[in-house]
């Protein structure tokens, strides 16, 4: 599953930071989502803590979910025929103002004497809308501006810049929350997105490809049609979704924290699985001499339940950090893989409207997840929603990848798809040169 020849020692470890060092639009980028994912984590921690203090329900925080989850899947594929058909530099600038504007509907709401519950579910979906268009853009443009054979490296470096922000804006969440207030949070998250436009507005513009179609429905379904040939693609796609679905405990971590007696440790709960993800990416040298993609993705999504269904068995709060970290990094690692049978595969001229399925892939398991894990906490208690959920990952994963076998063979050096893709990127770059 890895070259012979691979580097030894801690060199072999280290993330790789080609993609970092030949591309200044990717350096841009990955800056402007440094910035943004740390604001971001602060209302990510902040929303529900509002809203159980607001209603002091599972299930009302277990609804954001189910508010977030249409305009995610309208939004997201139509954002990703946008992304085909427009620039994607003016489409990621626009709609981070976008973010940046719900940040100032979220503030005034904090501040105000009596605040109200509509507007936070109003904000988590119009935000939902936003992230949707704007993610098959930003997914779309990296193998634009990142070299072919440097993607897998970039999948992960793009990972750890959206770790740092997870774990240190839930930790510093919990204390911003506790100490000066909602409000806080929501304006460190506004400002934010400011110091973020910025970096956008510098990217080079990004125009559609020639062969790219208006936005319409029938370009959607063509992508559509296209990721249903790929079976080894619509594996990572139900794979990911299986374990977000049962396996996300986020939305009933303000409930676990009091009934483990440590409401100290919500922001540290909130933190761990981003943590966990975090010592992958710190360590993430090895896996640009994977091949062997599809294999990984299965196992670490597997284990990704093993390691919730033991949190919501434990009974301490430290096991229960350290198995979230665990999970963490094991989520990280599909991720990163699923990211390069992405990227490494999938035509330019597809490239965003797949991203949007993709989009919806990664993110409607979470979504319906916190449906799931805030319903079963109201119907047989916390930790019992936890644990299951875990199992039920497990059992669904497994099941999964016997219904794969393309999935389970895939190798990204013999793949036709990635072998065609390759070939092209090898022979614009030489006409380029020459």
């Amino acid at each position: 599953m890895t070259d012979a020849a691979a580097p030894s020692g801690l060199r072999a470890l280290l993330p790789d930071l080609a993609p970092w060092r030949a591309s200044v639009d990717f350096r841009r980028l990955w800056l402007s989502g440094l910035i943004t994912n740390f604001g971001s984590f602060l209302t990510f921690v902040a929303l529900p803590v509002q809203i159980k203090e607001l209603t002091g329900s599972a299930a009302a925080v277990g609804a954001i979910g189910a508010v977030e989850l249409v305009p995610m899947i309208v939004f997201g594929l139509y954002g990703g025929a946008l992304a085909d058909a427009w620039d994607k530099r003016k489409l990621i600038v626009w709609t981070e103002a976008g973010q940046g504007l719900l940040c100032v509907v979220l503030l005034v709401n904090a501040v105000m004497p009596s605040p109200a519950v509509w507007p936070l579910y109003l904000v988590a979906a119009f935000s939902s809308a936003l992230g949707s268009v704007q993610r098959p853009a930003l997914d779309s443009l990296m193998p634009r501006i990142v070299a072919h054979e440097h993607l897998p490296a970039a999948a992960s470096l793009n990972s750890l810049r959206w770790q740092v922000g997870g774990v240190a804006g839930p930790a510093l969440a919990g204390v911003v929350v506790a100490f000066a207030g909602l409000g806080w949070a929501y304006a460190v998250d506004l400002a934010t997105f400011a110091v973020s436009v910025v970096f956008c507005v510098r990217l080079a513009p990004s125009p559609a490809s020639h062969e790219a179609r208006k936005p319409s429905l029938k370009s959607i379904l063509e992508g559509a049609r296209y990721a249903w040939s790929r079976r080894e693609l619509l594996g990572t796609y139900v794979i990911d979704i299986a374990a977000m679905l049962f396996a996300m405990p986020l939305a009933v971590l303000p409930f676990l924290a009091d009934e483990l007696d440590a409401e100290w440790s919500l922001g540290l709960m909130y933190a761990a699985v981003p943590a966990g993800a975090l010592l992958v990416s710190l360590t993430s040298g090895w896996t640009s001499r994977v091949h062997k993609h599809g294999r990984i993705v299965v196992l670490s999504a597997a284990l990704w339940g093993v390691a919730i269904a033991a949190a919501g068995v434990s009974g301490n709060v430290w096991l229960v950090l350290l198995f979230l970290t665990v999970g963490g990094a094991c989520d990280m690692v599909s991720g990163v893989f699923r990211a390069a049978m992405w990227n490494q595969t999938i035509p330019d001229e597809l490239r965003g409207r797949l991203a949007g399925i993709e989009l919806l892939s990664y993110s409607v398991g979470p979504q319906l997840g916190q449906v799931w894990v805030g319903g079963m906490a109201a119907w047989r208690g916390v930790r019992t929603s936890i644990w299951s959920g875990g199992l039920l990952c497990v059992g669904a994963v497994g099941l999964l990848a016997l219904c794969l076998p393309k999935l389970m063979t895939y190798d990204v050096r013999t793949n036709e798809h990635a072998v065609r893709l390759r070939e092209q990127r090898a022979a614009a770059t030489a006409a380029v040169d020459g």
